[in-house]
């Protein structure tokens, strides 16, 4: 069973890359000046934008520790680099950057450590109910939350005046507002529906309720799967409508067109995490005279709203850290000062799940020049963060991505409907996790 599940555990690495630089000697490879060489050093890997300043500030206010830094990679281009160091029983730095989506699929490799053992539990009250659970799996807490993605509606408010088209607050109105802009002659559609959308697409399920995973790592063997619940049918068959009727694109998400559908106007809203308004200013050739605003997530029932998240990310230790009592101590502080956050915020454009800035006035009333001043914070991002109550991914996450990815290929192709597409997900998952020694719970 054990060798199985750490097969299972494989299916993380979605691409094979070769570990380099870092592999047994990643104190060679710091991109930052340890100036402090008599303290003791924990190797880190992150990617997030401006981390560089958050380090210098870290070891400058530590006289017996200092953060060896290395940028891995970002996304599966890091997570690529630690499965080899897994397989390979070395290589692995003392803490790194993970997305919460792909700590199970880690930690039942015993890749990780289980901060709980080691204070984690002392800075709990710090983060909001649904980081902690993205960030736990039972009572076992894998990470140290860093920033998150609270859904909301980023849209062209020029597009909307110019056609006529009213802010939608609930999807039936999107999905109004979506036909009226077709009929009205526009050039390009309401939004995309992109196949490839992962995460986004999950979020969207989960908002009508969909649990698609059961499992806690307390019980790594087990795992209840139901990813063709009504909640994801709803969804499905409601987006399925919209591709039909040619109101919504189907593109792939992250590519060059995209990007250049997102600024151009072709899409008039971005259904984004609060990361997104950061995503979009990077883009290049944005239209000058576009105007955004930010508007909650549409909901399907307003007086019963659900909030939702895609995205964010967190501090892990590996399991083989020499010194996991001083790397779990770096996952709590490195983003546990408000001179870490105003970095975080105005440099790197993240969302901060640490409470202290989350919850000030500063950050609420915060002003955003790419949103003519709106206080995009408080008008949105801060109830959807409030409102989001956690979400358990699979220890095999990326897999069931792919597969979903798959399905819903076919479905916009016009092979199957979105019963039959979220059906033929149930079957293909459950196979897999059987083949892979898990005991299906439903």
């Amino acid at each position: 069973m054990k060798n199985r599940l750490l097969a299972s555990g494989a299916a993380v690495a979605v691409a094979a890359v070769a570990l380099t630089g870092c592999s047994g000697d990643t104190q060679a490879s710091c991109t930052n000046t340890i100036t402090k060489t008599d303290a003791e050093q924990v190797t880190v890997w992150a990617w997030y934008p401006a981390f560089a300043q958050v380090v210098d500030l870290f070891n400058e206010t530590h006289d017996d520790v200092q953060i060896c830094w290395t940028n891995a990679g970002q996304g599966n281009d890091q997570y690529s680099k630690f499965s080899t160091a897994i397989e390979a029983g070395s290589g692995a730095p003392d803490v790194l950057q993970l997305e919460f989506e792909v700590l199970s699929s880690f930690a039942i490799r015993d890749a990780l450590v289980d901060l709980s053992e080691y204070g984690a539990n002392d800075v709990r009250t710090n983060y909001t109910d649904g980081a902690w659970e993205d960030a736990s799996s039972g009572d076992a807490v894998y990470a140290i939350p860093v920033d998150g993605g609270p859904m909301g509606m980023i849209y062209r408010a020029d597009i909307f005046d110019e056609y006529g088209i009213e802010v939608p607050e609930t999807w039936d109105e999107f999905a109004d507002a979506a036909q009226a802009l077709k009929d009205a002659g526009a050039p390009g559609v309401l939004a995309d529906f992109p196949t490839n959308g992962r995460a986004f697409n999950q979020a969207l399920f989960a908002q009508a309720g969909s649990t698609p995973f059961v499992y806690d790592s307390a019980n790594p063997q087990e795992i209840g799967i139901e990813v063709n619940d009504d909640g994801a049918k709803e969804v499905l068959a409601y987006w399925q409508d919209l591709v039909e009727r040619d109101l919504v694109a189907t593109d792939d998400a992250f590519t060059a067109d995209y990007n250049t559908n997102l600024v151009n106007g072709t899409y008039a809203v971005y259904i984004a995490a609060a990361w997104g308004p950061g995503y979009l200013g990077g883009l290049a050739d944005a239209d000058e005279d576009a105007v955004w605003r930010a508007a909650p997530v549409p909901q399907w029932d307003t007086a019963n709203p659900v909030q939702i998240n895609w995205g964010g990310s967190s501090f892990g230790v590996t399991s083989q850290s020499d010194k996991p009592e001083l790397a779990a101590l770096v996952a709590k502080e490195i983003f546990g000062t408000e001179e870490a956050w105003e970095i975080g915020v105005d440099q790197a454009a993240l969302f901060p799940l640490w409470t202290p800035v989350l919850e000030s006035d500063e950050f609420a009333q915060k002003e955003y020049p790419f949103f003519a001043g709106q206080k995009i914070n408080e008008d949105v991002f801060l109830e959807a963060a409030a409102g989001y109550e956690g979400f358990t991914f699979s220890p095999f996450q990326n897999y069931a991505y792919d597969q979903l990815t798959e399905e819903l290929y076919a479905m916009v192709e016009g092979q199957q409907n979105a019963d039959e597409a979220l059906d033929t997900l149930q079957d293909s998952l459950e196979q897999y996790a059987t083949q892979q020694g898990f005991e299906l719970l439903n």
